[in-house]
């Protein structure tokens, strides 16, 4: 061999391996689009779901009157029940959650923890979902009255 043809083979094997760390940063790549595609949906999924449960919790111990105030023909929110109404509704739901009473409106807040499939690989093993709600009873016929 001359010293032509060895510094030419030099130079060719220097890019032994290249191929391979591409297809290794884009197996890398395409895992971590993967992994915020499917955990994403579900995120996402489980946004929507604690977003409703906590609606409807808020929704339940809006409906809690004080039944005595009923009797004097106030309408009036009994806090202890509207409080004890929503969390056994976040109870039931599977998710629970803490309920508030300000004046005649409801607060419930819901936070929870969904387990991750695919981002579980580097490390992020569960995202945290929360929603809040508020709701107020409403009473008597408010449109459409004749």
């Amino acid at each position: 061999m001359t010293g032509a043809d060895c510094e030419v083979r030099r130079f060719a094997c220097r890019d032994d391996g290249a191929l391979t760390a591409f297809v290794l940063l884009l197996v890398v790549g395409l895992f971590a689009l993967l992994g915020l595609v499917v955990d994403g949906g579900a995120v996402i999924t489980a946004h929507q779901a604690a977003e409703v449960e906590s609606e409807q919790a808020a929704r339940a111990g809006a409906g809690a009157l004080d039944v005595d105030a009923l009797r004097a023909g106030v309408v009036q929110l009994d806090p202890q029940a509207a409080v004890r109404a929503a969390q056994m509704f976040t109870v039931a739901s599977g998710h629970p959650g803490t309920a508030s009473v300000s004046g005649a409106e409801v607060t419930v807040r819901v936070r929870y923890s969904v387990p991750t499939s695919i981002l579980g690989i580097v490390g992020i093993h569960q995202l945290e979902v929360s929603a809040v709600a508020m709701a107020v009873d409403l009473h008597g016929v408010t449109v459409g009255s004749r």
